[in-house]
């Protein structure tokens, strides 16, 4: 059984796997800023962050702490030789323009036709929409950085979203603990298939019925 921070390195190493050299990258806040912290060596990939920052560093130590230096989590980072700062207007402009590659987000829903829900739940709080709507809309490509299910095994992939989506038919690739899945339009493909998990399990929690490859899916690398 894989601890929370163990399910979350899986899933942060799997997508920084899909990066390429001098890809323009977005990452939202929460897991996805994991990221980071695997970007393959020996290739460079530029951070952009909504709030107008492109160059985004790794998290600082304690002695390189800058409180004016955040992301758009709000997290302390470091800034990169060559970092530019910009207006979050200008920073909003260079997502809709589609000039990011690809952007990670999470979620608390996706279903079968790529529909995101990740920014309000009923009756909850809210302290914002975010960025991730013109993220989903504007960027190359999107990858869902999540669980695969909730803490009570209920399925997050769903045939259809329940919450109020951020996006629609605007995710490319689901990527959990369990498995790499891509959305396409005949259904959602189970591309690969974490070493510890199961045909059965994966389906099980599972809303939709899963599409497999001609060869069956491939082992996740982890």
């Amino acid at each position: 059984m894989l601890t929370d921070e163990q399910k979350r390195e899986r899933i942060a190493r799997r997508i920084a796997r899909e990066l390429r050299d001098g890809f323009y990258v977005n990452l939202g806040i929460g897991m996805p800023t994991l990221v980071a912290n695997y970007i393959p060596e020996g290739i460079e990939v530029v951070l952009q962050s909504e709030n107008g920052m492109l160059g985004v560093g790794p998290y600082p130590l304690e002695s390189e702490i800058d409180p004016d230096l955040i992301n758009a989590g709000k997290e302390t980072v470091t800034e990169l030789p060559g970092t530019s700062y910009f207006s979050s207007a200008d920073s909003f402009g260079m997502i809709r323009g589609g000039h990011v590659d690809l952007t990670v987000l999470g979620a608390l829903q996706v279903d079968e036709k790529g529909n995101l829900a990740n920014w309000a739940i009923p009756g909850k709080m809210l302290k914002g929409m975010g960025g991730a709507m013109d993220l989903v809309a504007g960027a190359k490509r999107v990858f869902i950085a999540m669980e695969h299910a909730t803490r009570d095994n209920q399925p997050k992939i769903l045939k259809n979203c329940s919450l109020p989506l951020t996006g629609v038919e605007v995710v490319d690739h689901i990527v959990t603990e369990l498995a790499l899945i891509d959305v396409t339009p005949e259904g959602l493909l189970l591309r690969e298939l974490a070493p510890d998990a199961t045909l059965d399990q994966v389906q099980s929690l599972t809303e939709p019925k899963l599409l497999l490859p001609p060869n069956g899916p491939r082992p996740m690398p982890t």
